[in-house]
């Protein structure tokens, strides 16, 4: 396989993907230097101090300029703006990558804006907190997590390989997958739940309208856990939205059916149908612990 090793790398957006990234490339030798680019110039100064960036720069074109490798780890709705900007600046040879959650979109935007002789290896390390910033970065973030990467046909096999080689080096499992494909897995196990926690809170916080006390104060831990993602960035998520919405639809409808039954059966008191949902229900979560 490729060896890998970036004499310079430039990562568009350091927060806790890109900064955790960052870790790796640092604690395993994989680059001579780092340089931080971004709109934030304390978010950046902390990336500096954390040791996770060598230098930084509020300037894409300039920061892009020399990078072997650059990942770009901004919200998915940034990401054609960013690469437009970058374009003229990257290195003839130089590796794009992305960590975004939504694949086939950004694969159409990224490589109508690249120049030839500048690879673009489609990724999404399947990871992460409800945390962010560059202060939330941690260095085993992708040990044992998946990462999934999206080859086209017209994927230069190279890159692809380097690309696959640095995430196996940050410790996930690489699979590889049709980007449109990705997209649907993606909208059911991930973009599902974070659309549902926020619509949760939401429920809970209208339903103590108009009574004395605080009904959000009276939750306890299986209320958190359930809606702990809720405390995601909305800008990211709305982002998601919007650029997976197809696939995202028809999950919601899909859920939406399912929860119309549970009430439906609730009403006509129809126990033993409500018992064997949740007992499927249970079935299938319990699967995930082993």
């Amino acid at each position: 396989m490729t060896e890998v090793h970036f004499n310079k790398v430039a990562i568009i957006g350091v927060g806790l993907i890109g900064g955790s990234l960052a870790m790796v490339l640092k604690a395993k030798g994989l680059c001579d230097t780092i340089v931080g680019i971004g709109r934030g110039k304390e978010n950046l100064e902390t990336a500096k101090q954390m040791g996770l960036i060598d230098e930084y720069t509020h300037d894409i074109a300039e920061g892009v300029q020399g990078a072997d490798l650059v990942v770009l780890a901004v919200p998915v709705m940034s990401i054609e703006g960013v690469v437009k900007r970058a374009a003229s600046s990257f290195k003839t040879g130089a590796i794009v990558t992305d960590v975004g959650s939504v694949k086939e979109e950004i694969i159409n935007t990224v490589t109508a804006h690249l120049p030839e002789g500048v690879h673009f290896v489609a990724a999404h390390p399947i990871a992460g907190t409800e945390n962010s910033g560059a202060e939330a970065s941690v260095k085993d973030l992708y040990v044992g997590r998946r990462c999934i990467i999206t080859p086209t046909d017209k994927t230069d096999k190279a890159a692809l390989d380097k690309v696959v080689k640095l995430w196996k080096l940050a410790g996930s499992e690489v699979v590889t997958m049709d980007a449109r494909e990705h997209d649907i897995i993606l909208a059911a196990v991930s973009h599902l739940p974070h659309v549902i926690a926020y619509a949760l809170v939401n429920s809970i916080a209208d339903a103590g309208k108009g009574m004395e006390r605080d009904v959000i104060s009276y939750s306890a831990g299986g209320f958190k856990d359930t809606t702990r993602i809720a405390g995601s960035s909305p800008d990211m998520w709305t982002d998601i939205c919007q650029m997976n919405k197809t696939a995202l639809v028809g999950v919601i409808e899909g859920f939406q059916a399912e929860l119309e039954a549970i009430k439906v059966d609730i009403e006509a008191d129809n126990t033993e149908l409500i018992k064997r949902s949740f007992e499927r229900a249970k079935k299938v979560r319990d699967s995930l612990k082993k």
